[in-house]
Order: C-alpha cells, then sequence, then structure tokens
C-alpha cells in the first residue's frame, strides 16, 4: 500500500510537463480560454486541462521544432500557413487530395500539425488561424477519420482559443456520411464555426489575392520545402536608398540574375527626409501605444497591433523600442505592404538602456488592412561602429530577435453616428471644441435613446399582429361553423 501511495503521489508530476504547469499558473488568459470553451463549467475544464497537458508532454510540444518532424512531411505540402482570411486571420491549409491514411504514420502526422500550431502560437501568441480544408481532387481514399478527431480535438481541447473559423471548400458529395459523423464530435460553438464553400463563395470570407488559381483568386504561390513559407516582407526603400538598401536592392539583383527563375522586383514606398522640420510635430500626432511586448533585446510597444484610421491622427502610429541590453542593438522594420506605409527610421540603432520611437504613417490616399504585417528584426551589436548593412549579412539568423505586428483598422463613428440624423430628437450638434467629448457622449445616449423607442414600437407592432392573428381566425372559425348553425334540427315533429 506504501509503495501504492508513493507512486500516486508521483503520478502528477510524471503525467505533466513543469514548464507547462508554471504557464498554466501564471498565464490567466489560458485558464479563461479552457473555462470559457466548457461554459464554465469547472468539472469539465480541469478534465479538459487534464487531457491537454498530457498530450503536450507526450509529443514534446514545449521543445517541437523543425527538426523534430518527419521531413517527407514538411515537403509534401499537405499543410501550411499562408495568407489572410478578410478579418486578418491566418490561413492554415490543409491539402486533403495529399491526405494518405496509414495508422502507422498517424503518430507523426499528429506531430506535423502540432509543430504547425505551435509554432504560429509562439510566433503570434494572440492571433487567430482560419483553416481551409481544400477538398478538390480529394476522394474517400483521403479520408482518415482518425486523424480528423485529432485535429478537432487541437482546436476543441488542445488549443481552445485558436480557431477563427473552418471552410470547408467544394466538398464531394460522396464524403457527407464522413461529414456526418465528424458532425458528432463538434459542440455548437464549434458546429457554428464551420462555413461550407465552393467557388461561388469562398470570396465571402477569403480576398481573391489570397486565393489560390483554382479558387478563382489571383494568389500565385506555390509551395515549396526548404524554407518554410513566411509573409513577404520586404526591405523598405526611400527615394534616396540608405546604403542598406541600396545593397539590399543590388543583392536582389544579383540573386535574379543567377536563378534560373525571375527575381521578385522590391515595391517602393517613399519616407519622410532626415530633415523634415515637422518630424517632432508628426511624433506628437501619432497614436501612442499602450501595450509591450517584452523581448529578450528590445522591448517594443504596441505588443500586439498598430491602430489605423482615417482621421489625419489616425493615419499615424508610433512603435517605440527600447534597449534592455548593455550593448547596442541593431534593427530594422519591414512590411508586407510598402507602397502603403511611410516609416521612418526604417533601419538604424539603439544604444545601450536607450529608446527609439519610429513613426509607421499611412501614405497618400492608403488605407490599412487587417492583412497587413509588420516585422521588426532586432541583433544585438558588439560595439556601436558597425557597418549597419554588412552586419545583417552575417550575423546568423538564430541571433536574431523577431517580433510581428498586425494592423486594425479603426471603424468611423461618422456612419453610425449619422444614422441618427433622420430623427427630430432636438440633440446637440457633434463639434470639434473643447466640449467634443461631451457632444459625443450625449449624442451616443440619444441615440440608445432612440433605440429604445424603436424597440417599443417594435413590441406595439408584434402585440397588434398577434391581436390580429387572434381576430382573423376567430372569424375563419365563425365563417367555417356557419352552414352547420343554419341547418334546422332534426327532432320529431
Amino acid at each position: 500500500m506504501a509503495a501504492d501511495g508513493s507512486a500516486e503521489s508521483q503520478e502528477p508530476t510524471d503525467k505533466y510537463d513543469s514548464g507547462d504547469v508554471e504557464r498554466l499558473w501564471s498565464d490567466d488568459g489560458l485558464v479563461e480560454g479552457y473555462l470559457e470553451w466548457r461554459q464554465y463549467v469547472l468539472g469539465d475544464a480541469l478534465k479538459m486541462i487534464d487531457e491537454s497537458l498530457q498530450w503536450r508532454k507526450e509529443l514534446n510540444v514545449k521543445e517541437i521544432n523543425e527538426s523534430c518532424v518527419q521531413k517527407s512531411f514538411l515537403e509534401s505540402g499537405m499543410h501550411y500557413l499562408h495568407g489572410y482570411d478578410k478579418e486578418g486571420n491566418k490561413l492554415f491549409w490543409f491539402k486533403v487530395k495529399l491526405l494518405v491514411k496509414d495508422v502507422r504514420l498517424l503518430q507523426e502526422k499528429k506531430k506535423y500539425v502540432a509543430f504547425w500550431l505551435e509554432s504560429f502560437i509562439r510566433r503570434e501568441p494572440e492571433a487567430l488561424l482560419t483553416v481551409v480544408f481544400d477538398m478538390s481532387e480529394s476522394g474517400l481514399s483521403n479520408v482518415d477519420l482518425d486523424f480528423i478527431k485529432y485535429v478537432i480535438n487541437c482546436f476543441q481541447v488542445y488549443y481552445p482559443r485558436l480557431l477563427s473559423k473552418m471552410i470547408v471548400y467544394e466538398i464531394p458529395w460522396i464524403m457527407n456520411a464522413a461529414w456526418r459523423i465528424v458532425r458528432t464530435w463538434l459542440g455548437p460553438d464549434a458546429i457554428s464555426k464551420v462555413k461550407f464553400v465552393a467557388r461561388s463563395d469562398v470570396q465571402t470570407y477569403i480576398d481573391p489575392e489570397h486565393l489560390p488559381f483554382h479558387m478563382g483568386g489571383t494568389d500565385g504561390f506555390s509551395y515549396s520545402y526548404p524554407p518554410l513559407p513566411d509573409d513577404d516582407f520586404q526591405s523598405p526603400m526611400s527615394e534616396s536608398p540608405s546604403q542598406e538598401d541600396e545593397a539590399e536592392l543590388k543583392d536582389g539583383d544579383l540573386e535574379g540574375k543567377e536563378s534560373s527563375e525571375p527575381a521578385l522586383r522590391l515595391r517602393k514606398v517613399c519616407f519622410a527626409d532626415d530633415g523634415d522640420t515637422d518630424a517632432a510635430s508628426r511624433l506628437r500626432s501619432a497614436r501612442r501605444p499602450n501595450t509591450t511586448f517584452k523581448g529578450s533585446l528590445l522591448h517594443v510597444s504596441p505588443a500586439e497591433e498598430l491602430c489605423f484610421g482615417l482621421t489625419e491622427t489616425e493615419k499615424r502610429s508610433l512603435i517605440v523600442l527600447n534597449n534592455v541590453t548593455k550593448n547596442p542593438v541593431a534593427y530594422k522594420v519591414r512590411t508586407t505592404a510598402p507602397e502603403k506605409y511611410r516609416v521612418k527610421p526604417s533601419s538604424s540603432s539603439c544604444a545601450a538602456g536607450t529608446s527609439v520611437e519610429i513613426t509607421a504613417s499611412l501614405h497618400g490616399g492608403c488605407q490599412a488592412s487587417p492583412q497587413d504585417r509588420f516585422l521588426i528584426m532586432a541583433a544585438e551589436m558588439e560595439g556601436g561602429n558597425q557597418d549597419l548593412t554588412q552586419f545583417w549579412k552575417e550575423i546568423p539568423k538564430s541571433k536574431v530577435m523577431e517580433h510581428r505586428l498586425k494592423c486594425h483598422v479603426l471603424q468611423d463613428l461618422k456612419p453610425a453616428l449619422s444614422l441618427t440624423a433622420n430623427y427630430n430628437y432636438n440633440r446637440p450638434a457633434i463639434t470639434n471644441g473643447a466640449n467634443g467629448h461631451q457632444d459625443i457622449h450625449s449624442t451616443l445616449l440619444q441615440v440608445v435613446a432612440g433605440s429604445s423607442r424603436l424597440e417599443q414600437k417594435l413590441d406595439q407592432c408584434l402585440w397588434t399582429q398577434k391581436v390580429i392573428i387572434v381576430l382573423v381566425m376567430a372569424l375563419t372559425a365563425m365563417w367555417c361553423s356557419a352552414p352547420y348553425m343554419q341547418q334546422p334540427g332534426d327532432g320529431p315533429s
């Protein structure tokens, strides 16, 4: 009995990875995700946590990396991350036609999917994924219910807050029976996230620029390995390029000449000149960040996203980099849409213990998109007088800190507020004076009051409709019974 008790006391430490347990204790958002997914039923949430932590230890998810995955899977292109949906969520592609059922490889396929999901979360911790099951040219031979059940568990148990939606493209009619089985594994919340689409309506969720040709899109992306696919972060160019930009452009031209495929031409983006006299005023008017990502070399503010809107003030956003090392840190900023944005400075260095402010602003009449991304790259320098161009050429990738920022598009309040213009409520106009905030607040209160009145009128209309229905039913009953009431009785004379 003592031996059994000893075994039981050691079981919890053997079941879970200590790092995962520490993360569970310190990450309130992670616990909230489990509770939310299980409708705050504590017993169900604890069971879910137990299953998730056991799975992470079984596959050693904490240490999983590219070298842990079978190379043939990476070369196949069966799964990969590429592109974004209309809400700015990353697309996780499943090429079902490449899936072959093989029990012997099931464990390796599980590790393969875990690698993609864990890599994405490490890179963008708060972002969501949209899974696309591309079922073009697939058939019953590609159906692996055990593997599909595992994928569902990944999003229902192991990563409960990761899934935005699941898009199933052109499911063959012969697979409807398989779907009926899969449906039983899904909860109501998960079922609501499944969207069945065809070529005619897939653009409801994904823009053509992120769809392959066979789905009616314009994205000519073709998966190949190595390397793993990533966002197309391009080096920003100015009208008078810096030495680093010139060197990178020349290197790109040389690589294009040596390669059998034409090199991609870098898109140009204009940046403010260093001698711009109103630089200080633009920094003051730029949207200042209020969250911070604490990296190993730099603390980056904001932590997750840059906000852009339509007004002049909202067209500029501020990035603050704080050097937390004892040496200078070189940095550079890249973007997936360099033709839209002006960034100043886009590449420089930050002395030990100091900070630098970078202004990112929309260029001309361009508008921000949720699909736009910024990449901040940083590397520690041994001395402060190194040539940045040569430094970035020689620095190993393993020593480069990378942090990605999404773009958040601010909604314009004017269209929503203008809806109340048709109602004569004698409300004050919105002004830009000292009482501007009070005017907006009072206007919003009047919008709420107007909505309440409309709701009352709607209730009255519904009540009137019910009364009319009852009256019509009563008249219909009377009309139907009238012939029987007019017949004489059959009693004896």
